[in-house]
């Protein structure tokens, strides 16, 4: 096959040419966009799931959406450490910077845009941002207080305000939204919550790990009750068969049958691993239909290339200690691992290890889906690191 026409796309966030098994999640979000047209109040959501899940596609497709039907929407991309707590702020900053320059010339009410325009000019020097002119003089800026989240709450409400009577909605869509600041996250809360009191159409549509909603419901008590959780896991079955069928199909390719089952099953129809194997397949099959060989070729390369990649990077992420932790995990085996047998494992005292543990889920590696035991955040981890001990 040619490789310049391969429709297959591995890489983080990249949209696959077939999106499939997702339809509740865009359903919901059409519900949403619907109840903005009808000044009716919905609720954020919050797209939950392991790495490789297809969570940034998901999010990149309700962000469009959202800006099809004149959102005024902005994306970015959380990270840890002090210098991508400031790269944070500033995306949000500029981007309703830029966004409020675009929908200036459509709000109707000129007075509703003059005040957006005031407000997020205020904020963008009040983040230290500035790097936009919105032509407006410091002398026109609203009170500012040098608050996050007080001055947060101020141009969350005059854009959501602005967009209401427009029957339109404002959106932030975060990435990585585990890798918030405590502070960042606090305030973004607070301005949802104070939105959705005023019953203002602002909505945070945030993608995580596992760990997300627990660190959201940790910053206030309330916020557990804030959102609508959509948990993305593996595709099904079906879902899994035409992600690699219907991309070859637009290009009269075929699979038989046998060779469908053994990359779907080899995958574990996880959407990451399914765009890599039919990636791969597109470069060994020779001819139509792809053939049970060819999967079977397809799927060793593939698992080469996620050894070396997609998984190679996770573990360089990790201290020699923390490998160890990971290596304990993986040769207890099963979906989880009891703490306590972590450290039997390791013949260490539990208490000695929570540093590490600690350390493991602040960095996305593992996460606690109940006290007491812990899951790796990447599929088929624990495979990986027994064929790399082998």
């Amino acid at each position: 096959m040619d490789d310049a026409l391969n429709p297959y796309p591995p890489g983080s966030g990249l949209a696959p040419t077939v999106l499939t098994g997702r339809d509740k999640d865009l359903q919901a979000f059409d519900n949403l966009i619907k109840r903005a047209e009808n000044d009716l109040l919905g609720r954020p959501m919050l797209l939950i799931g392991l790495r490789g899940v297809g969570k940034t596609v998901l999010l990149n497709q309700l962000k469009t959406r959202a800006d099809q039907n004149d959102w005024l929407t902005v994306k970015v991309e959380a990270s840890q450490g002090t210098r991508g707590h400031e790269s944070v702020r500033r995306a949000i900053a500029d981007g309703l910077a830029k966004a409020s320059l675009r929908f200036r010339a459509k709000i109707k009410v000129k007075e509703s845009a003059a005040a957006l325009t005031r407000a997020v000019a205020a904020f963008n020097v009040s983040l230290g941002a500035g790097t936009i002119d919105l032509g407006v003089e410091p002398k026109e800026f609203p009170p500012l207080t040098g608050n996050l989240e007080l001055d947060l709450q101020d141009v969350v409400s005059a854009t959501a305000e602005a967009l209401r009577k427009e029957k339109r909605a404002v959106a932030l869509f975060i990435d990585e939204m585990q890798d918030l600041d405590e502070e960042m996250l606090e305030a973004l809360i607070s301005a949802q919550h104070e939105a959705g009191q005023n019953r203002l159409p602002f909505y945070i549509i945030g993608a995580g790990l596992p760990s997300l909603p627990g660190k959201v419901a940790r910053s206030r008590s309330y916020a557990e009750r804030m959102f609508e959780i959509h948990n993305i896991d593996r595709l099904g079955m079906m879902p899994a068969r035409l992600a690699l069928s219907e991309p070859a199909e637009r290009q009269d390719v075929e699979f038989q049958d046998d060779a469908l089952d053994h990359l779907v099953e080899v995958s574990g129809q996880y959407p990451y691993f399914l765009q890599e194997f039919g990636s791969q397949i597109w470069r060994v099959g020779q001819s139509s239909p792809f053939s049970l060989n060819h999967a079977q070729q397809a799927a060793r390369l593939g698992i080469n290339q996620l050894d070396s990649g997609f998984f190679q990077a996770q573990w360089d992420r990790a201290t020699p200690a923390e490998r160890e932790y990971l290596i304990a995990m993986a040769e207890i085996g099963g979906e989880s691992a009891e703490t306590k047998d972590i450290a039997e494992f390791l013949d260490k005292e539990t208490s000695k290890l929570g540093p590490v543990r600690a350390n493991l889920i602040n960095k996305g590696l593992i996460y606690s889906p109940e006290h007491g035991k812990v899951r790796y955040t990447v599929p088929n981890f624990q495979e990986f690191i027994k064929r790399r001990r082998e």
